[in-house]
């Protein structure tokens, strides 16, 4: 067997696209349908379904190229160690997180990993929208909540929680909630990016719970229903990372917070390709650790605010 029809074959199942994995591979469209092609000849089952424009993996391609990632990951840790390249991280680092938490935890995480490892380079990418890690050359993203995607390998750093929150002066005029409906008679401003469809999502009794609202704001950006709220104007919803500062000055305070839902995985993710280097596993340990502690101080002050409140 050809190792390239192995190469070729993880290459067409995380581009889904023949056509796409010989932009990747820099080859010719029909030599990547010769190399899939001589490789289900060779297993003899089939591996992918095709379209006129997508290709997609059968049930024993699925199981197949968990193997054949496993093998080629095992391959690459061989010839790394073997060249010393394990021991030394070096050439260029691309890490993407959403630009709120890239800039209050990843960037300052990433310049201490570069001021420690001086044979890498770094470039940071702070997006508030999914990318795709494969197509646009990423090596590590950030992300907060559930990974639907099975072609990225996760670990876990913490996590964080949805909250709702109002300034002291709005609760001493308007009151405070003691329950979900009593958001009704409030002012509410809605980030869209944690209350899509106008909807807060919240936990009681072991379960999850939707409240339709009607907001007075809605926005797009966390920072400015932040500042909304700590203006007087209202309620609004964010993330807990984003208002430990204001919990402990004062500006704001945590509102229903018994009612808040189950909190939200924060993981470091890779593409589950074949070739894990130096630079992504020092890295990923590197940055595990101190987001790792990062989350669980904000978690800690969290904590002693809402004891406070």
């Amino acid at each position: 067997m050809d190792l390239r029809w192995l190469e070729t074959f993880v290459m067409v199942a995380d581009q889904g696209s023949l056509v796409g994995a010989a932009r990747r591979l820099d080859v010719s469209p029909p030599s990547v349908t010769r190399a899939i092609a001589s490789l289900e000849a060779h297993v003899g089952v089939t591996l992918f379904t095709r379209t006129t424009r997508r290709v997609k993996l059968t049930p024993p391609g699925e199981r197949f190229l968990v193997e054949v990632r496993a093998i080629l990951s095992a391959l690459d840790s061989a010839l790394g160690d073997a060249a010393g390249e394990r021991e030394t991280p070096m050439g260029q680092l691309s890490v993407t997180a959403s630009v709120t938490f890239g800039r209050t935890h990843v960037a300052e995480v990433l310049l201490d990993y570069l001021r420690e490892h001086p044979k890498v380079s770094g470039s940071l990418l702070l997006l508030d929208r999914v990318t795709n890690l494969v197509d646009e050359g990423i090596d590590v993203a950030l992300r907060i909540g559930e990974l639907p995607d099975s072609s990225l390998l996760a670990r876990k750093v913490g996590t964080v929680r949805r909250v709702l929150v109002a300034s002291p002066e709005y609760l001493a005029q308007r009151g405070t909630p003691r329950r979900p409906d009593d958001l009704a008679k409030h002012d509410v401003i809605a980030f869209t990016g944690l209350m899509q469809g106008q909807k807060w999502r919240y936990g009681e009794g072991g379960k999850t719970h939707e409240l339709a609202l009607s907001p007075r704001l809605e926005v797009n950006d966390a920072w400015v229903g932040l500042r909304a709220a700590e203006r007087g104007q209202g309620i609004t919803i964010a993330l807990s990372y984003m208002i430990v500062d204001a919990l402990a000055a004062g500006t704001l305070a945590l509102v229903l917070d018994e009612f808040a839902p189950r909190a939200i995985p924060v993981q470091l993710v890779i593409p589950a390709s074949r070739v894990i280097s130096a630079k992504v596993r020092s890295f990923l340990d590197f940055a595990a650790a101190r987001l790792g502690d990062r989350l669980s101080a904000e978690a800690a002050r969290l904590g002693k605010a809402n004891r406070r409140g």
